[in-house]
């Protein structure tokens, strides 16, 4: 990224041809106002694609909700679209859903669950101005739950807290909020108090309200759930006295001895609503998704180079967060996803592409609903564009209508898996070599090629699981068969040195020197030692340890 110091440049000031610089649009403000755009995040299984669907279901975008996994005349989830999604039953890629409710306009982010495919969802958290977390009731904080949060934290995202699975056997809600508070260090404040656990999770006391809402079973989850409205005493007649014993006592507590819901400090991170029940069944969906639009924040200022960008700014800026081929495999088409930071965008617009500060030309642009899309004539601050891509983008990309910032980078985290990839046809090369390019634009895998066996390209990634999907992709979207076999690398660096001063320095052991999509030479090792003991060995290299920087070297 270049310099933060000049916080009064030219993107701070603003403007473009529709006002002087400086000016901010009411318009736009007041549009930008009624966006709620966030990620769902969760540990694999929490239910965190089940509680997407039915945030559709309630919002009117689906009429029967599926299920992630389930009988095969169950309809599959909306929102995984890709084939290897729906075989194996978990998100593999972020998926953008964008969807009007109550006055609002949601844009909705779901993310992979699964640690092999967290830096998509980490990409994807940078365009989120709040976040869902989403925990299984039985299982409490899990490590991805963990590893998250602390994404989250760092870049300042708001959280609203869903426990989930509360018509299962599960652990006492009390030692729930125990946990996240000790584990995730930040305060939690019930919003509503599940009545009844496991089978007889009947519903849920709104604290704010001081009222309860009953819910009557319907459609196997399929349809939204009819809702009874009474006060305390009347919903806990006629159930189990125990529960209605512990519900009283427990309420009494929170109310003795409890934290106060504090905005601002949800605001600043510091403090998350909690939700109970279950997304299976509907139950608690609609008074969440009620509560999550009054509470979570619209678009705030974005950080740049210029300083803080506000969003309200007239002139367009946004940035590319993801990219993804092959949404319309028909089409063979590449669409970028790009956040709308500030400003109104306009697809006849002239937009600067900020790294090259040449001009970018809009061939299409598209309001996503997963893998549907219709065309968009404007967007506002929050919203989420699909723009046609030829190959010009890369991801982190800052494209301006007016002057030109670079918002701040996106992480790139260390790959820890690697892998020889060989096209075992040789008629089908150049489909092989544009596959892997393409999958590596996308953030897929990292690609590095080894001048001593050029049959091969070796592949880097988070986790083993990110190799599949290549291997998925390139025959079910390329045509190509690949051969993918383990290296025993865990470890790499870039070399600051020049290939040819590379000759002169002696290497560990077991290293290999391979070159990355821009030409620049990495140092690939078994374990994290053999690097740092070469960086101290032979400083001449300029080694940039993949584990100790989040970015690329600058390009």
């Amino acid at each position: 990224m270049r310099s933060t110091s000049d916080a009064g440049g030219d993107c701070q000031r603003g403007g473009g041809e529709e006002g002087p610089p400086g000016t901010l649009d009411p318009t736009v403000r007041d549009e930008g106002s009624r966006r709620r755009t966030f990620a769902i995040i969760s540990h694999p299984d929490a239910g965190k694609t089940t509680l997407t669907e039915k945030f559709l279901l309630y919002a009117g975008q689906i009429d029967v909700a599926g299920a992630v996994r389930g009988r095969k005349t169950q309809r599959a989830v909306a929102s995984d679209w890709m084939d290897l999604e729906r075989e194996r039953g978990i998100s593999i890629s972020s998926t953008a859903l964008s969807f009007p409710y109550q006055g609002r306009v949601v844009n909705l982010l779901d993310t992979p669950g699964h640690q092999d495919f967290s830096e998509d969802t980490y990409r994807t958290l940078a365009a989120a101005d709040s976040a869902v977390m989403v925990i299984d009731a039985a299982k409490g904080i899990e490590t991805q739950t963990r590893k998250l949060f602390k994404v989250c934290s760092v870049r300042g995202v708001p959280i609203l807290t869903f426990i989930n699975k509360m018509d299962r056997l599960g652990r006492d809600p009390m030692s729930l909020l125990s946990e996240i508070e000790q584990v995730l260090g930040i305060d939690a404040v019930p919003m509503n108090w599940p009545l009844g656990l496991g089978d007889e999770f009947r519903g849920v006391y709104d604290r704010g309200r001081r009222s309860a809402l009953l819910f009557r079973p319907a459609g196997h989850g399929s349809t939204q759930v009819p809702t009874d409205e009474l006060d305390l005493a009347a919903a806990l007649d006629g159930g189990p006295p125990v529960t209605a014993h512990r519900v009283r006592q427990e309420l009494e507590l929170l109310d003795g001895a409890g934290v106060p819901f504090d905005r601002e400090r949800f605001l600043a991170g510091r403090m998350t609503p909690v939700f109970f029940g279950s997304a299976m069944t509907n139950f608690g969906v609609g008074p969440f998704l009620d509560a999550f639009l009054r509470l979570a924040p619209p678009p705030g200022p974005r950080k740049s180079d210029r300083g803080l960008v506000p969003p309200d700014r007239r002139a367009f800026a946004g940035q590319v967060f993801k990219i993804q081929a092959n949404l319309n495999p028909r089409h063979r088409d590449r669409v970028a996803f790009v956040r709308v930071c500030c400003g109104r965008f306009d697809p006849e617009a002239d937009l600067t592409l900020a790294r090259t500060g040449g001009k970018f030309r809009i061939k299409g642009s598209h309001r996503l609903f997963a893998r549907e899309r219709e065309a968009m004539e404007e967007a506002y601050p929050g919203d989420i564009i699909g723009l046609t891509d030829t190959g010009g983008l890369r991801l982190g990309d800052t494209l301006c209508a007016g002057p030109t910032c670079h918002f701040e980078a996106l992480p790139q985290f260390s790959p820890e898996c690697f892998a020889a990839a060989r096209c075992p046809d040789t008629g089908r090369r150049k489909q092989f070599t544009d596959g892997l390019r393409q999958l590596a634009d996308e953030g897929v895998v990292q690609v590095f090629t080894d001048r001593e066996a050029v049959r091969e390209l070796i592949l880097a990634a988070v986790g083993e699981l990110q190799f599949d999907v290549v291997k998925f992709r390139l025959e079910s979207e390329y045509g190509v068969r690949a051969e993918i076999a383990p290296l025993p690398y865990r470890a790499g660096a870039w070399v600051a040195a020049s290939a040819d001063a590379l000759a002169v320095h002696g290497l560990v052991r077991n290293m290999k020197v391979a070159f990355d999509h821009l030409g620049r030479a990495v140092v690939l090792a078994e374990d994290p030692f053999s690097i740092r003991y070469l960086q101290k060995q032979e400083p001449g290299l300029g080694l940039l340890s993949f584990a100790d920087n989040l970015f690329a070297p600058s390009e």
